[in-house]
């Protein structure tokens, strides 16, 4: 087998399990490990997958730009909204990112729920604009065209003024090794920020990120308390999560 169809192979197993293993991959392919750990770099290289020690995971297959994830598996994400929105009570102060996840939550907020929204996200502060009992708190700093977020020193400065009651966290990648990973640097480190000034961290995440990583690291999966997803909590693919000791709705 050439090497193109040997790596177009891998691809397709790891879309699959979502994480392979240099052994099963040389055991699956009959080749050298030396061989797999070579393949696993060229693509890792090239953005297809994220080589890990003793094997690779999927990369997160959401689209970068934010007009083409605002468009994204809109209807899962109303499923995490309206399983997430029973985490906030009025009075609360609330971290809420970016993410487009994080937006589909705001849009399903009641109009009489009285909260401090803080957050660095243009399309949050719209909504949260013509809720009359949420009192707004925005992070200024260097806006990003991609995520429509602030970002830099400034804002994470500005992060460290509270103590959030919950923090409401757009995931890019979960995995139960490799921790919450991002795509963007920038980004990456406003949820670090988020994540460390919370008493209570939710993860939003689409089943399709779950098992994913990417190359900026933000924590540990045990800096999440609540991981939120628009599968049964019982699915197989969680259960891992849930033995680590996450609350899985």
């Amino acid at each position: 087998m050439k090497k193109e169809e040997r790596q177009q192979v891998i691809l397709e197993y790891l879309s699959k399990e979502h994480r392979v293993t240099s052994i099963e991959l040389s055991e699956y392919l009959s080749v050298s490990e030396d061989t797999i750990r070579r393949d696993l770099k060229e693509l890792s290289d090239q953005g297809l997958l994220k080589a890990v020690r003793g094997g690779a995971v999927a990369p997160s297959p959401i689209p970068l730009n934010y007009r083409k994830r605002e468009k994204h598996d809109v209807e899962n994400k109303k499923i995490i909204a309206e399983k997430a929105i029973s985490y906030l009570k009025d009075g609360q102060v609330v971290f809420i990112d970016g993410g487009t996840t994080s937006v589909a939550l705001v849009s399903s907020f009641p109009y009489d729920l009285k909260l401090t929204v803080v957050t660095n996200s243009f399309p949050v502060a719209l909504l949260v604009e013509d809720l009359p009992n949420i009192e707004l708190i925005f992070a200024g700093g260097l806006m990003s065209k991609t995520s429509f977020t602030t970002s830099g020193i400034d804002t994470i400065d500005f992060l460290r003024n509270f103590r959030a009651d919950v923090c409401i966290l757009g995931i890019c990648s979960i995995h139960h090794e490799r921790g919450i990973t991002g795509v963007l640097y920038d980004d990456s480190q406003i949820k670090k920020s988020m994540i460390q000034n919370s008493n209570l961290v939710i993860a939003l995440s689409s089943i399709e990120k779950v098992g994913t990583a990417e190359a900026y690291y933000i924590s540990p999966i045990t800096d999440i308390d609540v991981l939120v997803t628009n599968i049964s909590p019982e699915d197989e693919i969680l259960k891992t999560y849930k033995e680590i000791g996450l609350t899985i709705l």
